[in-house]
């Protein structure tokens, strides 16, 4: 009888993957506190800014797919080392970069590689692999919650460093921090066998050609493009409306907090839930509360109080697609590809975030004004509503018949 590969403990696994996301999400997340200092210092437009983030946004998705492809054939430890030194080097070259294509370069390309290694598809793949799969969702939504705790420690600690050392030494700052992530990394090296655990015979080429044949993942991608596009216009763009608004910068700071803080309650009853619910009509649910939230926001006079109730309901939908979108995957295709196929879902994310961040600043600059951005915003939450419904969560029939993957 052949001995089962050796796994990793659940409580190791959780802990240094959560602590992973709270960093390299957490960071992220400030980003649209840079735009005002940094466009003002350096006076470039905010179509310049934007379009960075934006490269960043798309560069993630990218490399995505490649992270995780080799996080599923070597494990995630050597992606995790080389997207955090990535990090650094794109935190500093952001920081001192003194032309519009050097801070594209820096802030988009290289931060974009950074986050592809360091966040969810990688830290997933481990999840997947080492977690049983009656306890994957919940754990999923963990990690998660993690990542919208980062978001809520690192939002206010990155204005505080704005504030008292000035925006580019708060990015070295910041830089440094991210260097955190190389120890935590040593807790996700999985044994050798561990790293191919779940292995069926299928060449990357036969996964990828298998789902990209299955109609239900092209209808996960494109409830993924919607989320990308909506998170990423409302972190980078929401502070500089809310100053437009004539709101003080701490408002802007406490609203990212607090989006981080009630996604940390979003995600983790997400995971719950997707342990007995049909997770398509959780994504259904999400995207159309967005979408209601959203609108009642733009109606309701803007003042603290609307801000903060906006970025509490957001909150609480803002990476709950993350564990039930991942799961679904897991549960269709099994564990074998699950970071490389999570990653090209992930790419139509970005591809949103893209669009959502160019599309803020480019309308901003010619319309001088951010509305019609939040009405394509709450268009697509109904559409994304709409196309997750029919998705099929069992697992795909291989050879006629369907197979007993894990998930």
């Amino acid at each position: 009888m052949q001995a089962s590969p050796p796994t990793l403990s659940v409580k190791q696994v959780l802990i240094c993957g959560a602590m992973i996301v709270t960093l390299s999400m957490g960071i992220r997340h400030g980003f649209g506190l840079w735009l005002q200092p940094i466009t003002q210092a350096q006076d470039w437009s905010r179509q310049t800014f934007s379009f960075a983030l934006a490269v960043q946004n798309l560069s993630w998705g990218i490399f995505g797919v490649f992270a995780g492809m080799v996080a599923d054939r070597f494990g995630a430890f050597r992606v995790l080392v080389a997207g955090t030194a990535f990090y650094a080097l794109g935190l500093l070259g952001m920081a001192y970069s003194p032309t519009p294509l050097l801070f594209t370069l820096s802030a988009g390309v290289l931060i974009g590689a950074a986050q592809a290694g360091t966040t969810y598809a990688v830290v997933y793949g481990v999840i997947g692999r080492q977690i049983p799969a009656e306890r994957r969702s919940w754990a999923m939504g963990v990690a998660a919650a993690a990542g919208s705790f980062g978001q809520f420690l690192m939002a206010p600690i990155e204005g505080l460093l704005i504030g008292h050392l000035g925006w580019q030494s708060a990015l070295a700052v910041v830089a440094m921090l991210a260097l955190v992530i190389v120890p935590l990394a040593f807790g996700l090296r999985e044994p050798q066998r561990g790293a191919l655990a779940g292995h069926r015979d299928q060449s990357v080429l036969q996964a990828v050609g298998e789902a990209f044949r299955y109609p239900s993942f092209g209808l996960l991608m494109a409830g993924y493009f919607v989320c990308g596009f909506q998170l990423a216009f409302i972190g980078i763009h929401m502070p500089t409306y809310l100053r437009d608004q004539r709101l003080s910068a701490d408002v802007a700071g406490y609203a990212l907090a607090l989006i981080g803080l009630f996604n940390v309650f979003g995600t983790y009853t997400v995971g719950l839930l997707g342990q007995k619910l049909a997770k398509r009509k959780i994504l259904a649910a999400i995207y159309f509360a967005r979408a209601v939230s959203i609108a009642l926001f733009l109606l309701a006079p803007i003042s603290p109080l609307s801000v903060y109730v906006f970025s509490a309901a957001m909150g609480f939908l803002w990476l709950s697609t993350v564990p039930a979108t991942n799961a679904i995957i897991a549960g269709i295709f099994g564990v074998a590809h699950l970071s490389m196929l999570s990653g090209f879902v992930f790419l139509s994310h970005q591809v949103g975030s893209f669009i959502g961040v160019w599309l803020g600043g480019y309308l901003y600059d010619t319309t001088g004004s951010y509305g019609i951005v939040w009405y394509i915003a709450i268009a697509l939450g109904v559409f994304a509503a709409l196309i997750n419904l029919p998705v099929k969560e069992s697992a795909i029939a291989r050879g006629g018949r369907p197979v007993a993957v894990p998930g």
